[in-house]
Parts: C-alpha cells; sequence; structure tokens
C-alpha cells in the first residue's frame, strides 16, 4: 500500500481536528544556539532525512534496544510514504493531554480506537483509515515543496514520555529511549540524538527538522 510522498505541513493539525494554540515551527539548525530560539513550551521535534546504507546499517544494530513496555503510544508504518503522517500521531498521541480536539477530529477518533491496541493493529487500522488518508492526500497534492523524487527520505518523531526523550520510528518494532530529559531540556535533548543522524552522514545536507510548539 502506498500514500503520495509528503513532508510535515502546518495544515495537517487542523485538517485532522486538531484545535488549540499548537503549531509546527521550522527548526533551522540542530546546534545548541538554533534549537535555544524554538518557541517553548515544545512538546515534539520531528526530523526529516535521508534514508542511506549508512542508516541502514546503523539501525541494524540498534534492533535490540528497541523498547516495547514504556507506556509509549506507537505504531508500525506499514504504507509507503506514511512516515510524515505516523510522525503526527506519535507527536500528538504521546501528548494527547495537551491538545484540544475540533468536534469530529479524525485524528481523536483515531487515537481513541487504537488506545488499547498493539502498535500492528494500529498499522492495520490506519490502513484502512480513510479519513486521515483523505487529509494526507489533499496535504501531499498542495504541497509547496516536497522530498526529491529520485531520493528516499524517511521522518520520525521525538516526544518526552515519562521524563524520558524517545525517539518514534515506524519502521523500527518499537520506540528508543534515550535520556532522562524535562520540558525545558527536550528540545535541546531531542537535537543532539538529531546531530547524531547528521554527523553519520559525512557531507549530506538534505536534513530538516520541525518542532510542535505552543504559541
Amino acid at each position: 500500500m502506498e500514500w503520495p510522498a509528503m513532508e510535515i505541513n502546518p495544515e495537517m493539525m487542523s485538517k485532522l481536528g486538531v484545535g488549540g494554540e499548537w503549531s509546527f515551527v521550522d527548526v533551522l539548525g540542530m546546534g545548541e544556539e538554533d534549537v535555544s530560539a524554538v518557541p517553548k513550551p515544545c512538546c515534539a521535534l520531528i526530523l526529516l532525512f535521508p534514508l542511506t546504507q549508512q542508516h541502514e546499517s546503523f539501525r541494524a544494530s540498534q534492533t535490540d534496544k528497541v523498547v516495547k513496555d514504556s507506556g509509549a503510544y506507537f505504531l508500525k508504518q506499514t504504507i509507503v510514504n506514511s512516515c510524515g503522517t505516523i510522525a503526527l500521531l506519535h507527536a500528538v498521541g504521546n501528548n494527547r493531554s495537551q491538545f484540544d480536539f475540533k468536534d469530529g477530529s479524525a485524528l481523536k477518533k483515531f487515537l481513541d480506537d487504537t488506545a488499547g491496541k498493539s502498535p500492528d493493529d494500529r498499522a492495520k487500522l490506519l490502513e484502512t483509515n480513510q479519513d486521515i488518508q483523505n487529509v494526507h492526500t489533499e496535504v501531499a497534492s498542495e504541497a509547496q515543496g516536497r522530498p526529491e523524487e529520485d531520493h528516499n527520505f524517511h521522518i520520525i518523531a521525538f516526544t518526552n514520555v515519562n521524563g524520558m526523550l524517545h525517539e518514534f520510528d515506524g519502521k523500527l518494532d518499537g520506540p528508543l529511549t534515550h535520556t532522562a530529559t524535562t520540558e525545558g531540556s527536550f528540545v535541546k535533548d531531542a537535537a543532539a540524538v538529531c546531530r547524531g543522524f547528521i554527523e553519520r552522514e559525512k557531507g549530506e545536507v538534505r536534513f530538516s527538522g520541525v518542532a510542535l510548539c505552543r504559541a
């Protein structure tokens, strides 16, 4: 199953029925000075990066570090090009008490319906969720700057779950935990992990990030 390629787009929040004061902010770099400019509070950092052989080798070395019982909301990615939407589901699903949802929100309904499900069952339900697919396809068709079609990109999310920095990649079997974090240090802690992605890809510049912040 395949959806059209889509970067994280601010319109996704509104179209999926998320209200309130939260919005995406571009992160201009992952250096400490860059991330110090990110507004607070910030509940999620989302990273877009190229899928390379170097990355695949690194991921293979992390399989034994996946945590399956951390209490985090996690779902597997089984749909090609759905990683942006899945990153958004991870970002909101692990911070849902901070969000207001509009009546009839497709995102809230999906989170409610999958609250007690396994990551695999959540993935199956996403495959048949026409409302979320329609929003994804609409936003992808309207996007001005999509990932280059001749390159393979991926999108992951970082959030603070129970005081621990979690990394959410739908291609894994569960989240990865990194270090203790707080509301005040979250962006700095997540950016430090993101810098590792950049440093592993010598000479590669095709990285971008957005932060989910409250105005």
